[in-house]
């Protein structure tokens, strides 16, 4: 076991990031994203960016999705391995897996730690897609020029599916609550 480890999971646009920023520096501990080291751990298994670009001509984003699965579940086991004792702050589709052995690799990776961290805006489901659709919305709509519909009906899988739910020890609801007041509540949590 180990509970110092803070891992924060949930769908795109949940405020992650923010939180594990917050997080790390209220808890005096270093932060990592999953996603700043992905392209190395998906390296160790195989990814193949040529294989990746012929799935986005011919499946679009959905389709690169579906094929990073493997690779992800292959990064977590990395991450938690590589980066003992963080405020870690999963990428959205890493924990989310429609294959039942790729979900049983990180059930079994996330086993050892008890604050695995679900963040939601709220318990109704609607609402959470409605709120973080607005949110990813407006996020891509300033980085990318253009909202993709694809990745809003991915994001709002992400809320649905029941991977986050499963995995998750803590979950957090966050609509109504500044990120600090979200942190404090967490840092009360874990004691």
């Amino acid at each position: 076991m180990d509970p110092t480890t803070v891992i924060l999971i949930g769908p795109m646009s949940a405020g992650k990031s923010t939180l594990a920023a917050l997080l790390a520096e209220k808890l005096g501990r270093p932060r990592y994203e999953i996603d700043e080291d992905r392209w190395a751990y998906y390296a160790e298994i195989g990814y193949d960016r040529a294989e990746a670009a012929r799935i986005v001509q011919a499946e679009g984003m959905v389709g690169l999705l579906r094929y990073w699965k493997p690779f992800e579940a292959h990064a977590v086991e990395r991450a938690l391995a590589d980066h003992p004792g963080c405020v870690i702050d999963f990428g959205a589709g890493h924990s989310v897996y429609e294959d039942a052995a790729l979900f049983a690799k990180v059930e079994r990776a996330l086993a050892p730690y008890p604050n695995v961290i679900l963040l939601l805006p709220s318990p109704d489901l609607d609402e959470s897609v409605a709120i973080l659709n607005e949110r990813f919305r407006r996020l891509l709509e300033t980085e990318v020029g253009h909202v993709d519909e694809a990745l809003l009906a991915v994001n709002e899988h992400f809320v649905r599916h029941p991977s986050n739910h499963r995995l998750a020890k803590i979950t957090v609801y966050t609509e109504g609550k500044t990120p600090e007041d979200t942190c404090a509540e967490i840092v009360g949590m874990l004691g």
